[in-house]
């Protein structure tokens, strides 16, 4: 495995002697329990936590802690599959079953900021893999960091799928006291079938609602992104309507509808899917992503406006996509934001 090609260093930036972990710091486990079998986790001791996110990303922010890479959520579609080919490991199978583990985050993210360079901005997490995979229920990285981010009063958010946020319910709520901090709960469809193949290691979408509710039921606004919207499985106005109205149930505070974006790497995985158990689509879908990884501007918007429209009629608005929020006590109901003229897309997912 290549592990010493990985870098501190955003993409295009000059070499430096820093690679994140050598391979004589690479220890490989297996589980043999129902929940880990057939997954393989490599620990290793990063020399970095921190990343800065490339100038040319259309990421809304500048930072970000990955604790994990390759992810057990299994998701078809997910982007950051590609990010397992730079350590010559497989970005199909192998991303869903081979997890790194930078088991010493905690500790370093402490570290880094407390170090004099730091200036305390934000931190997104969960925007490449799930911080709150499967794999967090063993290894418990996320209490360690977010403790890290609270001791230091540095403003972090949070993207999940993950349940298991709630395990760090009274960390959160007391970060809030002191630093701004945003939560979104990853909900792109309320199918069921659709949900088994395309999302199979995730908890189904209602667990996912059920954490919002939560959530909001302790003072802590979460937004959700509707994300992926997926042409022509999960893009029926009948769908758009009960996914929303599901999200507005949940209590949520926004929602931000993304369409799915196929980059290399993930597009090749999601098409051989797709010519699997929608055969039928697949010339389809060859046209809609002829010009690349996203779906063209006119689906997009059509989307956007169909999403904001139901999220008005049923009391929520869209939100800043990528901005954090404070999460403080419930107050009076605030008006519903106005209706965004344009489609906001992201490549969080």
């Amino acid at each position: 495995m290549r592990w010493e090609n990985l870098t501190a260093e955003p993409a295009g930036a000059p070499a430096r002697d820093a690679a994140l972990f050598g391979a004589d710091a690479v220890t490989t486990r297996t589980f043999d329990t129902p929940e880990f079998r057939g997954i393989t986790f490599h620990e290793i001791r990063a020399r970095s936590i921190v990343n800065r996110v490339p100038g040319a990303s259309r990421m809304p922010f500048e930072w970000t802690v990955n604790p994990y890479r390759g992810c057990s959520h299994a998701c078809v579609y997910c982007f950051a599959r590609k990010t397992h080919s730079y350590l010559d490991l497989d970005t199909g199978l192998g991303f869903d079953s081979q997890i790194v583990v930078k088991v010493n985050a905690p500790e370093l993210l402490r570290r880094q900021l407390a170090s004099r360079r730091w200036h305390g901005e934000h931190i997104a997490m969960g925007t490449n893999v799930d911080c709150y995979q499967r794999a967090e229920g063993r290894y418990r990285l996320m209490p360690g960091i977010i403790a890290a981010l609270r001791d230091h009063a540095n403003p972090f958010s949070i993207l999940t799928k993950g349940t298991l946020i709630l395990r760090d319910l009274d960390l959160l709520k007391q970060a809030s006291e002191v630093a701004d901090v945003g939560i979104s709960v990853s909900v792109g469809f309320t199918d069921g079938e659709l949900w088994r193949t395309v999302e199979p290691g995730t908890p189904a979408p209602e667990r996912r609602l059920d954490v919002v509710r939560t959530l909001t039921d302790h003072g802590i606004g979460c937004g959700v992104l509707m994300a992926p919207v997926i042409p022509f499985l999960g893009d029926h106005p009948a769908q758009l309507r009960a996914t929303v109205r599901a999200i507005a149930a949940s209590g949520a505070t926004s929602v931000t509808p993304l369409v799915l974006h196929l980059r290399p790497g993930a597009r090749e995985w999601f098409m051989a899917w797709l010519e699997h158990h929608h055969p039928h689509l697949v010339r389809r879908y060859e046209r809609l992503y002829a010009e690349g990884a996203y779906a063209p501007k006119w689906y997009q918007r059509r989307i956007t406006r169909q999403v904001h429209e139901l999220a008005q009629e049923y009391g929520i608005g869209p939100a800043r996509a990528g901005m954090p929020r404070r999460i403080s006590a419930p107050g009076p109901s605030a008006a519903p934001a106005p209706v965004a003229a344009e489609p906001t897309q992201l490549t969080l997912l």
